[in-house]
Order: C-alpha cells, then sequence, then structure tokens
C-alpha cells in the first residue's frame, strides 16, 4: 500500500487541483474505511480517521465503483447524515482500484459549503486516484516480488543442492546457504577458487566450474567432481549447470547446481569393503593368511594410509599383519609384540574397548614418537573378540587429523565382528576335524584291543568245548587261566572307558582327604615287583619315609599302577625303571622314568587326547588301551595338580605334580 508520506503528498495535488479546502485518501480494512493520507483536515480528523462503509460517503463510492458527485449535501438523498448533510457541504469522491479492477479505496475533495464542481475539476480528482491506483499497483507488485524472493530464498536455503546463479557478465546473482557450506563464500569471485582442489589436489579455476562453463553455453548433466575442500579430505559431488536465456535467446545468465555425495559414495565404499573383507576371510586358511587383504580393504574404504592387525599371543599382542597405501613413505616402525596395556593395540586390549586417538603426535597418545614420526596423525584401535573374549586387535592410522565418526566406528566394529567370528568358525571347524580324527582313532584302537582279549577268549572257550576228558584234564586249567586273564584285561578296558566318562562329564567324585602318598606308592611298588618277579627289568625307587598330600586315595593308587606297569611294558629287557617322589615348595612332585626310547616331541601332547598309542607302542605291538595317561590326567586335574612328559635318548618321564594343600 502507499506510504503515508506518499498518500499525504497525493491528498495535497488532489485539493488544489480540485480547488478544495480538504482532501483525503482513504483504504478499506474489513469494514471500515481508514485514512492513509490527509490535507486540511484537522477539524474533521475523527470523522475521516476511520469511518464505517456503511453510512459514510466513502462507503457509497466504494460499494458503487463510481464517481460520486454531490454539489449541496441538503439537497441529495444519497448523502446519509451527518457534517456535510447538516451544514449543506460539497463532496467529490472517485473510487480506487487494483489492477484487478477490484475497489481498494476513495480518493475525494470536500468542503462544508455547498458548491459547484467544475468538469476539469472532476478529470483532475478521476486522474489523481488513477495515480494512487498506479502508485498502489508499483507497491503490491514491489511487495509481490520481495515476497517471492523471500520464498524462492527459503526454497534455495532448504534444498539439499548447492545452487549458485550469475547473471551474463559473469556476476553472481544467487548463492544458497548450502552452497556457501559447501564450497565457502569467495569461491565464485576470484580467478583461483579459494580451497578447492581436484583429487590429485591442483587448484581449481574459475573456467572449471559449471558456471563459467554454461556462460559460454554448455549444458552439464551429472557430471562427477571429487574435490579436496578445506581439510584433506576428499569431498565427492553430483554438479548440474546450464546458460539461462532471456526471450530474445541470448544468454543472460547461468545457473549450477550441486550435490554432496560424500556419504553416498563412503557407504558404496563400505559395502565394498566389508564385501572384501567377507572374500578375503571366505577364501584364507587362516586370519594370519587373510590379514593383508582385509587390512588393504580397510585403508581403501576409510581413504586412511596405515592398518595393522594384532593377535593375543602368550600373554602379549604379535603384530600378525600389516598394510601402508600405496605411496606412503616406506619403514614406519611397527614392533613385533606390545605387551598388555603397551601402545594403542594393548591399551585397547586392556580397556576392551575402541579407542580414538586425533593425533598421535601428541604426547600422552600411546604411539611411539617413531611411528608418529612416519606421518601418522589420528588413530583408531577396535577390540576383536571371539566368543571367549577378546583375542586380538584391529588398528588403523590417518595422515590427517580426523575426528571421531560414528559410521566410520560402526564400519570398524563390524569388521573387527567378521574377524573374530572366523576366527572362532575356524576353531570350531579343527575340533570338528580333531573329534572326527580322534573318534576314528579311538573305533579303531579300542575296537582292536576289546577284539583281541575277545578273540582269546572265544577261542579257548571253543577249545574248552571240543576237548575231550583226557584234554580236559590235561589242558583245562591252562586254558581256563588264558580266560581269566584276558576276561580281566576286557573288564579293565570297561572299568577305565566308564571312570574317565565319568571324570569329563563331571559324575565322578573325587574325595580328597589326607592319604600317605609315599605309603601309597611303596606299595604299589612292592605289589609290581611281585608280579614281575623273573623279569628282565629293575625297579629303582627313591621315596621319603611319608609324604602327606589331600587326595582320592583308591584314584591315585591306580594312577601309580597304571604309570609303573607302562614303564614296566616299554622298557628293554634289562632296562631300569626309575619312580619318585618329593615335595617342592607347595607341590608334591612323582616322576616315572622308564629306559625305553623318548616319545616323539609331536606326539607328547596328542598322548593325553585320549585313545591315542605312540608310534613305539604301535611299532612294539605293547598291550594297553591307550587310556592310561588319559585317566591319569583327568584324576590330576581333579586334584588340581597338573601332569607333563618329558624324554631323552635314555628314555621318557612322567611328572605328576599334587598341591601338598587344598586349594
Amino acid at each position: 500500500m502507499l506510504t503515508s508520506g506518499s498518500a499525504d503528498q497525493l491528498a495535497a495535488l488532489v485539493a488544489r487541483a480540485a480547488g478544495a479546502p480538504s482532501a483525503c485518501i482513504q483504504f478499506v480494512e474489513d469494514d471500515s474505511l481508514r485514512l492513509y493520507g490527509s490535507w486540511g483536515v484537522a477539524a474533521d480528523w475523527e470523522v475521516v480517521a476511520e469511518s464505517a462503509l456503511e453510512g459514510s460517503l466513502g462507503g457509497v463510492v466504494v460499494n458503487s465503483g463510481t464517481t460520486l458527485i454531490v454539489e449541496d449535501a441538503k439537497d441529495d438523498p444519497r448523502i446519509p447524515d451527518g457534517l456535510l448533510r447538516r451544514g449543506g457541504g460539497a463532496y467529490l469522491g472517485c473510487p480506487v482500484h487494483d489492477r484487478a479492477g477490484k475497489v481498494l479505496g476513495v480518493c475525494f475533495a470536500y468542503d462544508h459549503r455547498p458548491r459547484p464542481w467544475t468538469p476539469e475539476q472532476v478529470a483532475a480528482v478521476n486522474e489523481a486516484s488513477e495515480v494512487a491506483t498506479l502508485l498502489i499497483g508499483e507497491q503490491i507488485a514491489r511487495y509481490e516480488l520481495e515476497q517471492q524472493h523471500r520464498f524462492l530464498d527459503a526454497v534455495l536455503d532448504s534444498l539439499h543442492d548447492g545452487v549458485v546463479a550469475c547473471d551474463a557478465s559473469g556476476r553472481i546473482a544467487i548463492v544458497n546457504e548450502r552452497m556457501r557450506r559447501l564450497w565457502g563464500e569467495t569461491v565464485f569471485g576470484t580467478e583461483a577458487v579459494p580451497g578447492l582442489t581436484d583429487a590429485t589436489g591442483t587448484p581449481l579455476t574459475r573456467d572449471d566450474l559449471g558456471l563459467v562453463r554454461a556462460l559460454r553455453g554448455e549444458v552439464i548433466r551429472d557430471e562427477h567432481l571429487a574435490l579436496h575442500g578445506r581439510s584433506r579430505r576428499i569431498h565427492h559431488y553430483v554438479m548440474d549447470a546450464q546458460p539461462i536465456h532471456g526471450l530474445d535467446g541470448r544468454v543472460t545468465g547461468a545457473v549450477q547446481a550441486v550435490q554432496d555425495v560424500t556419504r553416498q559414495r563412503r557407504a558404496e565404499s563400505f559395502r565394498s569393503c566389508e564385501l572384501a573383507v567377507t572374500t578375503a576371510l571366505a577364501e584364507a586358511p587362516s586370519i594370519e593368511a587373510a590379514g593383508p587383504r582385509v587390512l588393504e580393504a580397510i585403508v581403501g574404504a576409510l581413504d586412511w594410509v596405515h592398518a595393522e592387525l594384532w593377535l593375543v599371543d602368550e600373554g602379549d599382542v604379535r603384530a600378525a599383519a600389516r598394510w601402508s597405501a600405496p605411496g606412503l613413505p616406506a619403514g614406519i616402525p611397527v614392533p613385533d609384540r606390545l605387551a598388555y596395556g603397551q601402545g594403542l593395540a594393548g591399551r585397547a586390549w586392556q580397556v576392551d574397548k575402541p579407542l580414538w586417538i586425533r593425533d598421535v603426535g601428541r604426547p600422552q597418545s600411546l604411539i611411539s614418537p617413531e611411528t608418529a614420526a612416519g606421518g601418522l596423525h589420528t588413530a583408531l584401535a577396535i577390540p576383536v573378540h571371539d566368543g571367549s573374549g577378546p583375542i586380538g586387535v584391529l588398528t588403523v592410522f590417518a595422515d590427517t587429523i580426523e575426528d571421531p565418526e560414528d559410521e566410520l566406528l560402526a564400519l570398524m566394529s563390524g569388521i573387527a565382528a567378521h574377524l573374530g567370528q572366523f576366527v572362532e568358525r575356524r576353531r570350531v571347524e579343527d575340533l570338528q576335524r580333531q573329534l572326527t580324527r580322534s573318534k576314528d582313532e579311538y573305533l579303531a584302537l579300542i575296537g582292536h584291543e576289546l577284539r583281541t582279549p575277545l578273540t582269546s577268549i572265544s577261542a579257548y572257550t571253543e577249545l574248552l568245548g571240543e576237548a575231550d576228558e583226557a584234554t580236559l584234564v590235561r589242558d583245562g586249567p591252562r586254558l581256563i587261566k588264558v580266560i581269566e586273564r584276558n576276561t580281566t584285561a576286557l573288564r579293565e578296558i570297561i572299568n577305565e572307558l566308564l571312570e574317565l566318562s565319568a571324570l569329563d562329564a563331571g559324575h565322578a567324585d573325587v574325595r580328597r582327604t589326607p592319604i600317605d602318598l609315599a605309603a601309597v606308592v611303596r606299595d604299589v611298588v612292592d605289589r609290581t615287583r611281585s608280579a614281575i618277579d623273573g623279569a628282565p627289568v629293575v625297579i629303582d625307587t627313591d621315596l621319603p619315609g611319608e609324604l602327606i598330600v589331600p587326595g582320592d586315595k583308591d584314584r591315585l593308587r591306580h594312577i601309580v599302577q597304571n604309570l609303573l606297569g607302562s614303564a614296566v611294558r616299554y622298557s628293554p629287557d634289562g632296562g631300569h625303571v626309575a619312580i619318585s617322589l618329593r615335595s617342592t615348595g607347595r607341590a608334591a612332585e612323582l616322576s616315572v622314568s622308564d629306559a625305553a626310547a623318548d616319545v616323539p616331541r609331536a606326539e607328547r601332547e596328542q598322548i593325553f587326547t585320549g585313545h591315542y598309542r605312540t608310534s613305539r607302542g604301535n611299532d612294539r605291538a605293547i598291550p594297553g588301551s591307550g587310556l592310561g595317561l588319559t585317566l591319569s590326567r583327568a584324576v590330576v586335574e581333579k586334584h588340581q595338580g597338573s601332569v607333563e612328559l618329558t624324554g631323552s635318548d635314555t628314555g621318557t618321564t612322567i611328572l605328576i605334580r599334587l598341591p601338598l594343600e587344598v586349594r
């Protein structure tokens, strides 16, 4: 609408042109007419400042939409009661329209005395109302244009795309907020683009931007840009640009839209990384073999420069694999092992949670100065877990300072989970293979050991059944003793199987009461010497007078019988079997040595796994179930003790340690 100043000036012109003492400009507001401009109306201010449409002269003009000419209000029936009607004044009013013809208000001149209005005066007031219409139209146009600009600015600023437009001379006309955040305020005003380089680090010029190319008539659609922003991280964009043509077809400007697709590209890169990691793990026999390919995929996906895989090994973490981006200066020092809590990998293992170090070059960053000197800055360490706990640490390094990022942490945690599942899956597969192998060995061994006494029992029973009376009298007792001996051997095998199964399942009850282990060993030695009387084997002893330990007397006696019997069987003719017992610190040590060849080192642990016989036992066809050491270890472990097998060229030794006190 008209401002009050311009409306007052227009009212003054109306008064002069009509030769009237007073003139006004009124506009419709709801059901009233409000005064916007006036001349010479001080005495009538309260009447003309605001009046109702109904019952006012202005209302007559607005309602009729035509010029109202009153020369003497007393004689004109259209005039409502009021000052003019009482005094017989004169009135000349014309409607003010908008561009669509709608009546917006009234422009009028009046006099409190009757008077005629000349055609020139009527024309002058009509012209004044037309001027008001033009002024109002201009104001409305400006208002609408400003509103359109505001709407356009709001729309542009709400876009996820950056938008910039220029005129034909290249002067920037529009830059939305998104574009300012993407490329800065001063990007489009100089020959070089401040802070922007392509992916190779080359500075961009204005001619490289789509806006300038569009001014030359080029139309650009979905062009990919990979640029370094104000940080060194590469940002990815998709750009559209086109010229703006005037009515005559000439280029009057250009517009460019840029969309930041860095997050989408990173998400695609992360998915590719997970696929590469999964593929590497699927094709690798071990985590060490898969390590370099896994680390290469991580470095490429993150656009970082270095990665390491650490595995927990005997109280330390060892560097199982490492990878550096091509072009990175070689020779980044990586220690072979780190202690618990030492360095980045050791600390991540200790706290068992992700660690993000913004700059490894700062003091107390957990990274050695030698490693930090290799141009590394940000570091991230992620613990790797299997079903039992942390088994390693995955570390990655950037050559720039990076703030913590949830998406990156999620990716690395997912890869660490893949590694942990891989290790656990491989362990399960190894256990399954071992179980299958042990089952096969067990069936073969037990089948053989059970078949041997059963074959003897069956054969000698058949001989007894077919023998005549004289043969029974002569050979019967001997045949029966063979059957009894094989029956006893068969019973021992079955009893050992049942005992081992009960110990493994936890059903066997081990009662630990104070016993004299020296007396138990001495009694077993005496019985064994009596049993092998005349055999070319010597049993040497080194036993104390007494040694009290908490234990299950019957089960410990059975262990000593098994070990001593096995040593006697394996010792060559003329060999010596040594058995000793002593206390060392808080443990009792029982050792049984034979004079047979040493057990190969590769077989020493297998011999305790159950149903396994050493190559020396198989070679000599020495009878036995293969359960003795397995059962011995199970019983000793129930006593919180340990069993160890050692050997040399002179023989083999089984060493048992039992605690002297109940734990």
